[in-house]
């Protein structure tokens, strides 16, 4: 009898395979874009809905007709301004940073800021250092409903280095909404820290085949390490260990909707009502519920079609 072949179960793409630093990511590469603006944003998963989308693709069989997609609900609230630091080549050495006085009082725990000098004082600097600046990214901090602790972190600014510090300054101190960085129909990559499941076996990990009924060592382990010599295990050797807490990025996520009065029959499970905008999200997104997701206008765009949502379901997911 022929053996059967099939392809390897479990990816190797992101090995060696261990925890995050933190719980939220942190993003090292953005597009650019002409316009002084952001190029990024964050909110939190609060869960999963469905949709009914007209497929606007004109090489697609189902145009025109009413497609079942299910999407990812993000919640978004508003994202204040703390600060804007000047970059010699981002993501490297902070050059300058300058903070508002007003948001800096609220967060000098988180920060370490400590005692923050007056703006002009601070703008003095700053010109002092322009020459040598390459990239000027704004400093952030989230305002969730249901946690006290915000999470602080740098998105860059688009367009050149002149409208960059004008954008930075007069944006310091307010907030700004995810609808006016994106618009429905944008392409998001988005970055997250996965579920995390402690330490576990080769099947689980990376999915191998399990051992016959006559292996007496074992049923979930690794019938063979490797040959003789060179008396070490390769590191393609599937070997048990730490799953998920990895960060991970997925590309080109379809802003399906961008809803400010979206609320579910008994609230979205194991996180309640919304605080902010509700991003409708298509697809999945990694990491599990109230966990920070990161978003970026996508690195790899593709042709943005209209999008026509014709309902959104609001039935209660509570038990699924």
């Amino acid at each position: 009898m022929p053996s059967v072949k099939r392809p390897r179960k479990g990816s190797k793409a992101f090995y060696p395979k261990k925890r995050a630093k933190r719980i939220y990511p942190a993003v090292r590469s953005w597009a650019s874009d002409k316009d002084a603006k952001l190029l990024g944003f964050a909110g939190y998963k609060a869960g999963m809905t469905h949709v009914g989308v007209i497929d606007a693709n004109p090489n697609s069989r189902s145009k025109g007709q009413v497609l079942i997609r299910s999407v990812t609900v993000l919640d978004c609230p508003p994202l204040n301004v703390l600060g804007f630091c000047a970059h010699a080549s981002y993501p490297s050495r902070v050059l300058c940073a300058v903070f508002s006085e007003k948001s800096a009082k609220n967060l000098i725990r988180k920060t370490g800021v400590g005692k923050v000098k007056p703006l002009e004082d601070q703008m003095k600097k700053m010109e002092n250092v322009k020459a040598k600046t390459k990239r000027v990214s704004l400093m952030l901090y989230t305002t969730p409903g249901f946690k006290k602790t915000p999470e602080i972190f740098e998105i860059p600014i688009g367009g050149d280095l002149d409208s960059q510090l004008e954008y930075a300054k007069s944006m310091l101190g307010k907030q700004i909404k995810f609808s006016e960085i994106f618009k429905p129909g944008d392409f998001l990559d988005v970055s997250a820290v996965t579920k995390g499941k402690g330490f576990q076996g080769v099947v689980k990990r990376f999915g191998t085949k399990l051992q016959g009924r006559h292996n007496e060592q074992g049923h979930r382990i690794i019938g063979c390490l490797g040959s003789k010599q060179p008396g070490k295990i390769r590191s393609t050797v599937p070997r048990p260990g730490q799953l998920g807490f990895q960060t991970r990025t997925e590309v080109n996520k379809r802003v399906v909707k961008i809803d400010e009065t979206l609320e579910l029959k008994g609230g979205f499970l194991r996180y309640g009502k919304l605080s902010g905008e509700a991003v409708l999200v298509d697809g999945s997104v990694p990491g599990p519920t109230k966990r920070l997701i990161r978003l970026r206008f996508g690195v790899r765009p593709k042709k943005i079609f209209p999008v026509d949502v014709r309902y959104v379901s609001n039935s209660s997911k509570q038990g699924v």
